[in-house]
């Protein structure tokens, strides 16, 4: 019995070593080769293959760091396609959503029976026609939360104009008028528009607006006010097993 612990002991203390080596090839490779400076390893649904969550994105990467794969995994084992990226990373990343909420700008529903978030940018045409339509959306029951994803990157002037309006005195009045046309005034806080960027390319998002439905699902684009409650609702009876005719 005893033999066997030890056996078992070190077969796993053996596994562990070749997953830290792993690891650390993969590391390295995402530094020297891609220069990425944050790097989480996770396990994958396929052999010899790891999830990695980088400021860029999500990545499949091989255990020896040579062969890189972007983009969401399929399982087509079922009856239906299913998201394994979603399904994997859904609630890591939903976590790390609600994190930011103290700094979402939120227009609430009186009455409320959805919660969307909105990563949005405020020289994108679509951005600008979704927010002209906010009280639609609100009187529908939907709340919507902002977060920023300058489309041309963290460095660009629509993440400084950004960064402005999030450090505002008042957030929600330096969006209106941002969205309206008017200039925004500088202001300077220690709210990181880059951590809102970074979380919308773990979700996997290109372009705005791109809403976020519980958390984990994307819909790329945008959506006017009764498209987007016709679409919760048919989402959240799916995902309550009702069927709709």
């Amino acid at each position: 019995m005893k033999k066997g612990l030890l056996l078992l002991t070190l077969a796993l203390t053996a596994l562990t070593s070749v997953a830290k080596a792993d690891d650390a090839a993969i590391k390295q490779a995402l530094q020297q080769k891609l220069g990425a400076t944050q790097i989480e390893i996770l396990p994958s649904p396929i052999a010899g293959l790891q999830t990695v969550l980088t400021e860029g994105g999500v990545l499949y990467v091989s255990s020896d760091g040579k062969h890189i794969l972007q983009g969401p995994l399929y399982d087509i084992s079922g009856p239906v396609p299913v998201n394994a990226t979603s399904d994997q990373l859904g609630p890591i990343l939903s976590k790390r959503m609600e994190a930011l909420k103290d700094e979402m700008i939120i227009y609430k529903a009186p009455q409320e029976k959805y919660v969307v978030t909105v990563f949005t940018d405020i020289t994108c045409g679509y951005c600008t026609k979704l927010h002209k339509e906010i009280a639609g959306y609100n009187e529908l029951g939907i709340t919507v939360r902002y977060l920023a994803y300058p489309r041309q990157g963290v460095e660009s002037d629509a993440e400084k104009k950004m960064a402005s309006i999030w450090c505002a005195s008042d957030r929600m009045t330096a969006f209106d008028d941002a969205m309206a046309g008017k200039a925004v005034k500088p202001a300077k806080c220690d709210i990181d528009i880059k951590r809102h960027y970074e979380l919308g390319s773990l979700f996997g998002i290109q372009g705005t607006p791109a809403i976020v439905v519980d958390g984990t699902t994307v819909l790329s684009g945008y959506s006017a006010p009764s498209d987007l409650k016709a679409t919760l609702d048919a989402y959240t009876a799916h995902k309550n097993g009702i069927k709709v005719n």
